[in-house]
């Protein structure tokens, strides 16, 4: 392959990157080197990549396993999860509220869902960020090197308690 398709390539699946460093990091220093070291070792595995695989797979596999090193080596207080920054709660303004987020029920359960994903292990984490990216269990297992049947049994587990902490929280 070469360099503007694979360039090409990364762009359009640049997505990742963002979702996996904001799983990963904290502050938008530590997000910017991580992301940084993510394409750095993409382009180093470039030649690697097996087209029979789709790229996005790939790249994830890359990116998480990047996103756990730069943690281990750089953890030295919690993780902040996004679960998805394109999630966004709209305020029309007909509430008469104040209009803030804080007031909103359905963030204050995204806030405590992103609180609790956080305190998950790597590889929880891991499976948490491509099950809400709603990836297949089979591509899922591709990613992190799992079987299907293994991808399928982890997430309900986590799933389960996951919902034990919500309504522990006194979430819906």
């Amino acid at each position: 392959m070469d360099k503007a398709a694979f360039t090409q390539l990364i762009q359009e699946h640049r997505g990742i990157l963002y979702k996996v460093s904001a799983a990963y990091c904290r502050n938008v220093s530590d997000r910017e080197d991580l992301m940084q070291e993510m394409v750095y070792q993409l382009w180093r595995s470039a030649e690697r990549y097996d087209t029979n695989f789709k790229f996005s797979t790939w790249m994830y596999r890359i990116a998480l396993n990047v996103a756990i090193s730069f943690y281990r080596k750089t953890s030295a207080g919690g993780v902040r999860v996004a679960l998805d920054a394109d999630v966004q709660v709209a305020d029309g303004g007909a509430s008469g509220g104040s209009g803030s987020f804080a007031d909103d029920p359905l963030e204050e359960r995204i806030e405590l869902l992103q609180r609790f994903i956080a305190s998950l292990g790597e590889l929880d984490k891991a499976l948490m960020i491509l099950y809400l990216e709603e990836r297949s269990y089979k591509e899922i297992g591709e990613i992190l090197g799992l079987s299907e049947t293994n991808v399928a049994t982890k997430v309900s587990r986590i799933k389960g308690r996951l919902k034990q902490q919500f309504l522990m929280a006194g979430g819906h």
